[in-house]
């Protein structure tokens, strides 16, 4: 073996500690770029492979009531594939030991075969028999939260009639991936399910033998998914039809879509930053490294070896380094990986895993790594370069000292005499001071990066659920209601206030932007269901023009005063021209709200609603209950205690879990640059400590120089660390923002006082493993000089 070889091994086995610190930063990197991009992928492919095997459809749309006949002329329009047509309908159901009111998505089933789009997945039990009017299958969320198995029996209200319905299987269901019901925000599981039925017997319930309500298609890869919806609306539209709408904008792919874009975009934010440590971290080691093997360095450029030789002995350093924290980062990503997916996996419901280990990611990760080592030792290699042989075999010159106070201004008569050194020592080194503060500094930053999650989710809880919505409950219609029905839902037992609203569905265009929304109608002085502004005021909304989302005037480029394309999607449609009146802040979804009465003239109708908000008198809640559920109209019942803790317990979950594991990653990173920054102090400084001990200092009273650096330091790299680390989570929330969900910038200054007592632990670990070298100095090795 080599020569170079050889002290390269050494090295290692003598530097141990400071090489695992490094790896171990390295590591995080490679961690979290697999966990992030493993799980994305894996959930992106088992998300592909069920839409494709269960055909999941490209189009969707509901109908008043449709003829059979029309499907021939669905499947006709140029792009088609297939065509589904179906009777989907809402209906109430009541659960045995279930006191509130649930909700039922019913889907008719063919009589003979499987559907020809969204095939299900049978978890247990069968499909319902043909000829069986009282057999349903049930979605397993639904099922699990009611402990439903084949052979159970509840009760729905189909158009009017109370039916007992027969559970014979348990099914999964591409198209109800994640299911939402009327008036909720959140999946509930215990009170919004989907139920599958055969078609004669739900077609006869609804009165729709011989027609459809709903129509779903897929289409040829090269069709025009745009035009083909306008091919199917002017079809659909004398019966009663809807506007029809694509993936992106079915509730459940998209809700699919905002959580996958959410990991994604996090591997492209926080593997970045690990990477960039680990390249900083390199950089100040090897330099500092270097400089305490001067003499090393010039010995082997007299004995004949070249510059690149010695640089590339260093490289391979560097190398050996990166090796270490991609193996130990590899394996620690791949199980981080499994476990995210697995959790993600369960929340939506996919009825089988591919867990995606693609050798791409690994190889991108490796050269990624290995990058980052490269370029944090470019300086430190151009140096050792650059140094000629005589010249590094002697002794640095002593740095020029210099008074950094007047004169006059004598610091051994403020400060102890250990305090004055420490302070000399930084004054006289500045750049190794910046830098070991830069790293410190680094190491908070990441610590804040990875925690804001946690206060940007309570502060979004705080806004939703009890600044803007603050209604107990939201009662929801299969239909739009006449106005005269909010006098009858304020009459409903234990029912204290109650505040209508009215929904359409619109497409809103800007120059070439389009999105299809939901235009919200309020009344004046609505006090339950309140809109705030972006300053979390409340919005009077003006008496003409459109108030929307300050995220959909982003997507859409718009201000206030601007004018907007709408398109109606309900009643008479046509297209009209709306000024934006104000911008409202709204952490779920783009939607669009007016003035109740400005939206009934829009829409040319009588003032009509779509539920009602409700405050509740909680000890009424019982008689409520019952009353819902003997209401044919009612389609639902939101509850908004319900949504919060279901709230808590998904989207929340998912969000501190990966929170979590980040800050863990994290709280290595910082371990390892506050642990490396103390060993390298110590080596730098071990002849001055030695000297010391000679000239008479105890050891307690060397130890307390080094470490009140190392303590003065870390102080002073807190608030540059606290400046950083908003940065970067500035830079983490605009990078997570989608249109379904996003949050404000909220760090609370828990967040900062925990990031900074991280670092600050691992200042005093270091500490401690520094002080048992101190105490372990070989004085007679540490003062030898080469002759």
């Amino acid at each position: 073996m080599r020569v170079l070889d050889l002290k390269l091994l050494r090295d290692l086995r003598r530097l141990w500690a400071q090489a695992l610190a490094i790896a171990l930063v390295v590591a995080g990197g490679v961690a979290t770029l697999l966990m992030s991009m493993g799980s994305y992928r894996s959930l992106e492919e088992t998300r592909t492979a069920y839409y494709e095997r269960h055909q999941f459809a490209d189009i969707f749309a509901l109908v008043r009531r449709a003829p059979m006949g029309l499907v021939d002329r669905i499947a006709e329009i140029p792009g088609v594939a297939a065509v589904d047509a179906r009777v989907a309908k809402l209906a109430l159901l009541d659960i045995p030991g279930f006191p509130e009111p649930a909700t039922g998505q019913f889907v008719s089933l063919p009589e003979q075969g499987e559907p020809a789009l969204n095939r299900l997945y049978i978890r247990s039990g069968r499909l319902p028999a043909p000829g069986r009017d009282q057999e349903v299958a049930v979605s397993e969320s639904f099922a699990k939260a009611h402990g439903f198995a084949p052979g159970a029996r509840f009760s729905a209200v189909l158009n009017g009639r109370k039916r007992d319905l027969l559970v014979v299987g348990t099914v999964l269901s591409p198209e109800f991936i994640y299911a939402i019901g009327p008036g909720d925000v959140m999946p509930d599981d215990r009170r919004f399910g989907i139920v599958w039925m055969s078609e004669k017997a739900l077609a006869s319930a609804f009165d729709l033998e011989g027609a459809f309500s709903s129509v779903t298609l897929k289409l040829l890869r090269d069709a025009s998914e745009r035009e083909v919806i306008m091919r199917l609306d002017a079809l659909l539209d004398r019966y009663g039809g809807q506007a029809a709408y694509g993936r992106k904008d079915q509730t459940s792919h998209a809700f699919l879509d905002h959580e996958l874009d959410m990991l994604s975009n996090m591997s492209r934010t926080l593997p970045p930053i690990f990477l960039l440590v680990a390249a900083f971290l390199v950089n100040l080691t090897l330099g500092r490294l270097i400089a305490l093997e001067r003499e090393q360095v010039g010995l082997f450029k007299a004995l004949g070896y070249s510059d690149f030789a010695v640089a590339l002995h260093y490289l391979k350093f560097v190398a050996a380094l990166v090796l270490i924290g991609i193996a130990i980062g590899s394996v620690v990503g791949t199980w981080l990986g499994a476990v995210v997916t697995n959790l993600f996996s369960e929340f939506f419901r996919f009825p089988f895993l591919i867990f995606s280990k693609s050798p791409d990611l690994y190889i991108a990760a490796a050269l990624l790594s290995l990058a980052a080592g490269a370029v944090g030792a470019l300086r430190a290699l151009r140096e050792v370069a650059a140094l000629p042989p005589a010249v590094a075999m002697q002794p640095p010159a002593p740095p020029r000292f210099r008074h950094v106070l007047p004169l006059g201004l004598y610091l051994n008569r403020i400060l102890s005499q250990p305090a004055v050194m420490m302070l000399r020592s930084i004054a006289h080194h500045p750049f190794r001071a910046a830098f070991t503060v830069l790293g410190m500094a680094l190491a908070t930053a990441i610590l804040i990066v990875s925690l804001f999650t946690r206060d940007t989710m309570e502060q979004l809880i705080d806004v939703t659920y009890f600044l803007a919505d603050r209604q107990d409950a939201t009662v929801s219609f299969t239909e739009k209601r006449p106005w005269d029905v909010v006098h009858q839902v304020a009459r409903l037992p234990g029912v204290i206030t109650a505040e209508p609203y009215r929904e359409i569905p619109i497409r809103v265009r800007h120059r070439n932007v389009e999105r299809r929304i939901m235009i919200s109608g309020r009344p004046p002085g609505a006090d339950l269901s309140r809109i705030i502004d972006e300053n979390l005021r409340p919005v009077v909304l003006p008496e003409s023009g459109l108030a929307i989302s300050a995220m959909l005037a982003q997507i859409l480029g718009v201000r206030v005063g601007d004018d907007v394309e709408v398109d109606l999607l309900e009643g008479q449609r046509r297209t009209v021209i709306l000024p934006v009146a104000a911008l409202v802040e709204d952490y779920f979804g783009i939607r669009g709200m007016m003035n109740a009465d400005a939206l009934s003239r829009l829409m040319r109708e009588a003032p009509a609603v779509n539920g009602v908000h409700v405050a509740v008198d909680e000890s009424e809640l019982g008689s409520l209950y019952l009353a819902i559920k003997r209401t044919p109209a009612v389609s639902g019942l939101a509850l908004q205690r319900t949504s919060l803790a279901n709230f808590r317990e998904t989207i929340a979950i998912l969000i501190t879990t990966m929170a979590s594991i980040y800050t863990g990653l994290a709280a290595i990173i910082a371990f390892g640059v506050v642990y490396n920054s103390a060993r390298i102090s110590l080596s730098e400084r071990a002849r001055e400590l030695a000297s010391l001990r000679v000239l008479g200092f105890t050891r307690a009273e060397v130890l307390r120089i080094l470490l009140l650096e190392l303590a003065l330091l870390t102080l002073v790299a807190q608030i540059p660390g606290w400046v950083m680390g908003y940065g970067l989570a500035w830079i983490m929330r605009t990078n997570l923002a989608g249109e379904l969900m996003r949050v404000r910038l909220v760090v609370g200054h828990s967040t900062y006082v925990l990031a900074s007592a991280v670092v600050l632990v691992a200042a005093v670990l270091s500490a401690l493993v520094v002080r048992r070298r101190v105490h372990q100095l070989d004085l007679v090795a540490v003062l030898k000089t080469r002759d």
